[in-house]
């Protein structure tokens, strides 16, 4: 027993000599070390010069007046500089009192591109097919504005909603036309003269008192549109106030004696009376589509065409005498839009302006070219069948 026990002690001894002495062979470890090194000891002197630059910064804010700002409503935070002529900076985001201020004194310019286009004979479906082609020509869709006024025996409310159900993300105002003419100053016309005088004129200087806008778009609203408005609305006006393409095809001396023009011309002292004789192969203007700048729109233009149309009695003269008044009105007082956005019934790739090829409506006033223009297929584009049934019906 004695002998067994004490083999089994010297076992027990011995192994905790050999894990003993395993343990002593191995490496020790290094010391941790802290993840972020200690920062670094500055120089000498650069505490004290950080601090003198802190106070000449200061300094200078207190002793120089500013000269550039930030607003703080400019999601950009783009520098604004500072006009020392007025007494608060001018800024691109105005406060509710300039915002309310500038309302008040309609000088509040509203962005976008703004189409107007005016009807005597309302065919919802010609200006869907307006709408929907210049929205599909053009680069940012969202920021047209397409402004109708229709006439005022019609219901404004009723033709806006069904424009808005076939076309629910356009931005559209339809307009009845009785309060316009309410607060324009008409001639002393009758019947169709009047009507055409309204037709014609009044799509051109409407928008001047509907909206305070610093460029609008007229378009006739028997047009398919299929360049991008974008090109035409960038079109820089110079001087003038109206950019309209030219009709070649027609010529001034077709429609006027240029004799009795030119004569007019030497002895009339009218501000729209031009300076220099008219030439009979002068071409007439397009105002199909017509680019205005209200801010150069000279107050006299509606008294100019009636007093044209009175004085060469343009009523018996052959065509449009309105748009033939206007365009004497305007002689070599517009800015040439380029060809391409002349109206034209045929389709080409180079035209950016095509006459409505869908059918017509029947009203009791009518215009000559909407009457002969030709059925095709082109506007069929632009509103499907089950579409026009809506507006129809």
């Amino acid at each position: 027993m004695a002998s067994s026990s004490e083999s089994s002690y010297h076992a027990s001894v011995s192994g905790l000599t050999r894990r003993a002495g395993g343990s002593s062979n191995r490496t020790v470890p290094s010391p941790v070390r802290p993840d972020v090194d200690p920062p670094p000891r500055p120089r000498l002197g650069m505490q004290k010069l950080a601090v003198i630059a802190i106070v000449a910064l200061g300094c200078l804010q207190l002793f120089l007046s500013p000269t550039h700002f930030r607003d703080p409503k400019d999601p950009h935070r783009s520098w604004i500089p500072i006009d020392p002529t007025r007494s608060a900076p001018i800024s691109k985001y105005p406060t509710s009192d300039q915002q309310s201020s500038r309302e008040a004194n309609q000088e509040v310019e509203v962005p976008g591109i703004h189409i107007f286009s005016w009807t005597d004979c309302l065919n919802l479906p010609m200006l869907a097919v307006l709408t929907n082609s210049t929205l599909s020509s053009s680069r940012y869709p969202e920021d047209v504005f397409f402004h109708f006024f229709i006439p005022p025996e019609e219901d404004d409310k009723l033709s806006y909603y069904k424009l808005k159900v076939i076309l629910p993300n356009s931005n559209l105002e339809i307009v009845g036309q009785k309060n316009i003419k309410e607060r324009l100053e008409l001639p002393n016309l009758e019947g169709d003269s009047l009507q055409t005088y309204l037709d014609e004129v009044a799509p051109l200087v409407v928008p001047k008192f509907h909206l305070s806008l610093s460029k609008y778009v007229y378009v006739s609203p028997d047009t398919i549109i299929k360049g991008q408005i974008e090109e035409l609305f960038g079109t820089d006006l110079g001087p003038y106030a109206i950019g309209a393409a030219e009709d070649c095809q027609k010529r001034l001396g077709e429609f006027l004696n240029i004799e009795v023009l030119n004569a007019i011309q030497r002895t009339a002292a009218k501000s729209w009376v031009s300076d220099k004789p008219y030439d009979k192969d002068a071409c007439m203007l397009d105002f199909n589509v017509v680019l205005v700048d209200p801010r150069k729109f000279d107050d006299t233009f509606t008294e100019a065409v009636l007093w044209w149309t009175k004085v060469l009695n343009l009523e018996s003269a052959r065509g449009n005498h309105i748009r033939l008044a206007m365009a004497l009105t305007l002689y070599e007082k517009y800015q040439k839009l380029p060809p391409s956005w002349k109206l034209e019934t045929s389709i080409t790739d180079e035209k950016k302006v095509i006459e409505f090829d869908g059918p017509r409506a029947e009203c009791r006033h009518h215009r000559t070219e909407q009457q002969s223009s030709p059925n095709g297929d082109v506007w069929e584009q632009y509103l499907p069948s089950k579409s026009v049934a809506i507006l129809t019906h």
